[in-house]
């Protein structure tokens, strides 16, 4: 299996983390491609977008201001499968990537993603009080797995909150 190739330019409004590609995801060659992941469904719903993109069309969502990327880039069939050495290197990554490209805000694609990147125990649904790489949000939302088992009204919901702070 194949990483997946980041979408990534400076000055991003959100740039999006997941855990890592799904193996349908790397054998299509793009993020959130699994037909049981509803997170082209949760934009879309959620006002992020003006319609409801394919997963073929992300590198398509730079322009729009959105990027992604994984904490980790080794493709399994679910995230229980990282090491903690992939997080801990993954952690360290993505943390040059923010530094680097300074989106206005990151949204962790799953509360586990925040709690690996940041090594705290405890993160509430949306924005946090404190961000790692000062000056940039760090968003926490819930996974767009179908596996996820929160009603996709809730999930919207949350997503909705990110919408309103790009737009502040």
């Amino acid at each position: 299996m194949k990483p997946i190739n980041d979408h990534i330019k400076e000055k991003l409004v959100i740039l999006f983390v997941g855990f890592n590609p799904s193996i349908r995801s790397s054998e299509l060659g793009h993020h959130y491609a699994n037909p049981n992941n509803r997170f082209w469904r949760i934009l879309f719903e959620a006002g992020l977008t003006t319609r409801k993109y394919e997963p073929f069309e992300d590198g398509e969502l730079l322009q729009l201001g959105f990027g992604f990327t994984n904490i980790v880039q080794r493709p399994t069939k679910a995230a229980d499968e990282i090491t903690k050495e992939e997080y801990r290197e993954g952690r360290r990554l993505l943390k040059q990537k923010i530094k680097q490209y300074r989106p206005k805000a990151v949204c962790f694609v799953g509360k586990g993603v925040y709690q690996q990147y940041s090594g705290r125990k405890m993160a509430p649904w949306g924005i946090q009080q404190e961000s790692i790489v000062p000056g940039v949000m760090d968003f926490v939302a819930p996974s767009s797995s179908g596996l996820v088992r929160m009603k996709m009204d809730e999930i919207v919901e949350i997503y909705q909150q990110l919408t309103k702070l790009i737009h502040k």
